[in-house]
């Protein structure tokens, strides 16, 4: 719900989506309050007398104002929101604010220091989801002398009740691996030094209150929206205050500044909420109002890579696609392979024109069947890498990301193309831009395979992760700019760049390059928490992982890919008739509530059994949900316990009916399954989401899929 902005001399109110944030404006602006909506506050000034701390024993004689960019010349210790310096001179400026400009709930705020000769501008919103993001520019007044910006990273308060921090890491197929800590005094800092998000980044760093869970607890989390270096912290100071924020991190020289040159900080995205169900809303919301967000129901996918890799021939290619329209697929995507030289991965990266030995009449014959059997056609790039072994290596080794003398650490036999070179930038423009014109792509995968290591520009000897990370953006605006719907998906090693500020120009996400069922439960689970499931791609692997090994019924390896945007990545040639069946069947209930599935409000369920996920989507006008009960491994108890299906419109009544109604183990003497499994009841919202139902036992790694349909009601029906 949205209200009016309450304004009390310089003392602001902004409400959005059920959260309030409280400003004082007479400074830097200063939040006394980020949290729970305080309804309409008639006398500001009392709000912020009545949250004013005396002075103590052994601090400065005034209080220190913390500001959304902490400064140390008014007495900030802590980390600071603004650190550089003028050739070691002007490294504590004194800010003063010049003008406040409010408009609904978005704030703009200028300030200066006229004896550091140095211009800050503060743009703080509100949105109408509820999210807060504030970012700030810095800009150099001197006429004469250039300015080095070490660091600026807005910092928003947590109160002191928020006394445990959930925070992430992982590695390449384990990405979003969560780890709880308290919150103590001190700085937790994660910083990310790959040149890309990262595959151990954090995403987001949480705070909240002890035991804090999908439904339980005040939760507070912020993202930092950018792709390449960056560092997110939690600090807290002796004197209780709780900051969290980030910002780019910047590596030596990346924010030198001549006269007049201004340097901004990448958004950061603050979300709250009871709960974190509610925190993750907020970011879904915010993808879902965007007028970029994917607006069309979302293809089913066959990617190529784990059916052939880089085994190319077009009769086989053919027999894929035939095989997936068989069971429903709407967009096919060819992966790496198809360029010159490419072979293998050790060579061709940059030599992005089909090659003719495999291909001697070109990429179009596929693309004409794919179309003719009715699906879109995508293709596989990798524009921000080059290999050693390559023409363009070897005609202009000059391109390559290094510190001048030598070349840094091949990964995957890869090195780094410099996108902010112009000549490189503009050859890797045209030729994917003249792909997609030739062959009417619909669909680009784009890949970045491995991290930057020394990735200083050649042509400087400079660090060059904010450039790169800046001509990648302007890259993937141009290309869709040139061809209006064409969509992208950010895969890097998998899901090592996931952050607002990808998304912002792409159309969703490879979480993950292990399609094991077991593990992308965990995974999409905490990718999830910031990644709406229309964006995140989910597929169904082959029977037996190629990461892990394990093997899984294709009723589970669908059911996880069911609640994402649904794809394949599995030689369906090679599968049984009974396969392509059932995966067939399971396309269809996938495409029956697609609109569920990526419009809805995604819920999860604080579970006491670290066995059993209970995971949903609820529709908007609570008329509808789909429930997973996922049996991760054995449970504690035998059999397990109820399971409650939240989120539903407490006041109505519900059926419950089993999609796809899978065989159930049957136990005891009378080979018995849950009762109600052959008839299920009718109950209200508020039955299901307070006590709900019992779960059905079930062998380890399965999963049931439920689907609660509200019912007409009489009076006598209400609960």
């Amino acid at each position: 719900m949205t209200h009016p902005t309450k304004v009390s001399e310089q003392l602001l109110h902004l409400r959005h989506g059920g959260v309030s944030v409280l400003l004082d404006t007479s400074g830097l602006p200063r939040i006394l309050h980020w949290g729970h909506d305080l309804g309409d506050v008639d006398d500001l000034a009392a709000v912020a007398f009545a949250l004013t701390p005396q002075v103590v024993s052994s601090v400065l004689d005034d209080l220190v104002p913390v500001s959304v960019l902490p400064e140390q010349s008014l007495g900030w210790l802590g980390t600071p929101g603004l650190s550089g310096h003028r050739q070691g001179r002007d490294f504590s400026p004194l800010l003063t604010v010049t003008s406040v400009r409010q408009a609904g709930a978005a704030l703009h705020v200028e300030a200066r220091d006229d004896v550091a000769e140095m211009g800050l501008v503060v743009e703080l919103e509100l949105l109408p989801s509820g999210l807060l993001r504030i970012r700030a520019t810095v800009t150099n007044l001197s006429a004469t002398e250039p300015y080095t910006v070490d660091s600026l990273m807005p910092l928003l308060p947590v109160p002191t009740r928020a006394r445990e921090i959930l925070d992430f890491t992982g590695r390449h197929m384990r990405e979003r691996s969560p780890q709880r800590h308290e919150f103590t005094l001190g700085t937790h800092v994660r910083e990310g030094r790959r040149g890309r998000t990262g595959a151990d980044a954090t995403v987001l760093m949480l705070a909240g209150t002890p035991g804090f869970d999908w439904e339980s607890g005040e939760v507070w989390g912020v993202h930092v929206a950018w792709s390449g270096n960056h560092r997110t912290l939690a600090e807290r100071v002796n004197s209780g205050e709780g900051l969290m924020g980030g910002g780019e991190l910047l590596l030596p020289g990346e924010g030198h500044l001549e006269p007049g040159e201004s340097y901004t900080s990448p958004w950061l995205y603050g979300s709250h909420g009871n709960g974190l169900n509610e925190l993750s809303a907020r970011f879904h919301d915010y993808f879902r109002s965007r007028p970029q967000h994917p607006s069309s129901d979302r293809p089913v996918v066959m990617n190529s890579w784990e059916a052939v890799y880089f085994d190319h021939r077009l009769d086989r290619l053919k027999a894929l696609v035939d095989a997936g329209a068989e069971v429903g697929v709407e967009r096919f995507v060819l992966d790496d392979g198809w360029f010159l030289g490419r072979r293998d991965d050790s060579a061709g990266l940059g030599d992005w024109y089909v090659d003719p030995a495999v291909w001697p009449n070109g990429l179009a014959p596929l693309a004409e069947h794919v179309r003719s059997r009715g699906m879109q056609f995508g293709l596989w790039f990798e524009p921000e890498m080059v290999n050693p072994d390559s023409n363009l290596a070897r005609e202009h080794p000059d391109w390559i990301l290094s510190t001048g003398d030598r070349l840094p650490p091949e990964a995957r036999f890869q090195q780094v193309l410099d996108l902010a070179e112009p000549d490189a930038y503009s050859y890797i423009l045209d030729r994917i831009s003249s792909l997609v014109a030739d062959l009417g792509i619909d669909y680009i995968k784009w890949d970045h395979n491995r991290d930057l290591v020394e990735p200083g520009r050649t042509s400087t000897g400079r660090a060059g992760v904010h450039d790169q990370t800046a001509a990648l953006y302007r890259l993937i605006d141009e290309l869709k700019e040139r061809h209006p719907g064409l969509e992208i998906e950010s895969c890097s090693s998998g899901g090592a760049r996931v952050d607002l500020g990808i998304l912002e120009r792409t159309d969703r996400i490879w979480a993950s390059d292990c399609i094991d069922a077991l593990e992308r439960q965990q995974i999409e689970r905490w990718t999830g928490l910031l990644v709406p499931p229309e964006m995140m791609g989910s597929h169904v692997s082959s029977p037996r992982s190629h990461t892990t090994a394990r093997t899984h019924d294709l009723s589970f390896r669908s059911a996880t890919a069911f609640f994402g945007h649904f794809g394949i990545e599995w030689d369906l040639v090679s599968a049984t008739a009974a396969e392509r069946a059932e995966l067939a069947e399971w396309i269809a209930l996938h495409k029956r509530f697609r609109g569920l599935l990526h419009h809805g409000r995604v819920v999860r369920t604080d579970s006491p059994d670290p066995a059993l996920d209970v995971h949903g989507v609820v529709a908007g006008d609570q008329s509808e949900a789909l429930y997973a009960i996922v049996a991760l491994g054995t449970s504690v108890w035998s059999p397990p316990g109820p399971v409650r299906l939240p989120g539903l419109d407490p006041q109505a009544r519900y059926r419950l009916e089993t999609l796809p109604a899978p065989e159930l183990p049957r136990f005891g003497p009378k080979r018995s399954t849950v009762p109600w499994w052959d008839s299920p009841p009718q109950l209200s919202g508020r039955v299901l989401g307070v006590i709900g139902i019992q779960a059905p036992a079930q062998f380890p790694e399965h999963s049931v899929i439920i689907h609660a349909v509200r019912v007409p009601t009489t009076e006598g029906d209400r609960a």
